[in-house]
């Protein structure tokens, strides 16, 4: 519990660096974010490097202090995991839904949120951009459940968080050679 706690007020301290997204709804055990970005590439590519995490994820977003231990594995029931020291292992979240260069979407309570009685859904859509060798990349993040912190808090929060997640895909497939 204390390492949830200092994880919190950790993200809070540094979350206005981030891009944001928006929170669409609060209540109070709920909230929705979204973030929609257009990334340099096709939904193939995109699609392609989002499969791997530990190329673009954030290390100070991992309880291991680096995103090289994290993999997801694209296909139902597919692991969104990371490897930790001795062994152990943590599961940030289940594919659920698949649908290859259109949409992902997980079961994942993720960071602080995995230690609070919720039900997360993350939802990673890939469009066609509106212009040629681009992809919309649309990021839903659903959360319902019994939270340790008010709702109206940490939407704020995750909405930061997860809005940089996406923004740290986008710089990472832009300086991709095509």
């Amino acid at each position: 519990m204390k390492r949830t706690t200092i994880w919190v007020w950790g993200l809070m301290a540094v979350a206005s660096q981030w891009a944001r997204g928006d929170v669409l709804e609060v209540r109070e055990a709920a909230f929705v974010v979204e973030t929609r970005m257009t990334v340099p590439g096709s939904a193939k590519a995109v699609y392609a490097e989002f499969a791997h995490p530990d190329r673009w994820w954030d290390s100070e977003h991992t309880w291991s202090g680096s995103a090289k231990n994290l993999s997801m594995e694209l296909r139902a029931g597919g692991c969104f995991c990371e490897k930790l020291a001795d062994g152990g292992s943590v599961q940030h979240g289940r594919v659920i839904y698949l649908q290859p260069n259109v949409m992902v979407r997980l079961d994942a309570a993720l960071g602080p949120l995995q230690d609070m009685p919720i039900n997360g859904v993350l939802t990673f859509k890939f469009a066609p951009g509106e212009k040629g060798e681009e992809t919309l990349v649309t990021m839903t993040y659903r959360v319902a459940g019994a939270m340790t912190l008010e709702s109206a808090k940490l939407a704020p929060i995750v909405d930061q968080v997860m809005s940089g997640q996406l923004q740290r895909l986008r710089d990472h497939v832009g300086k991709l050679p095509r």
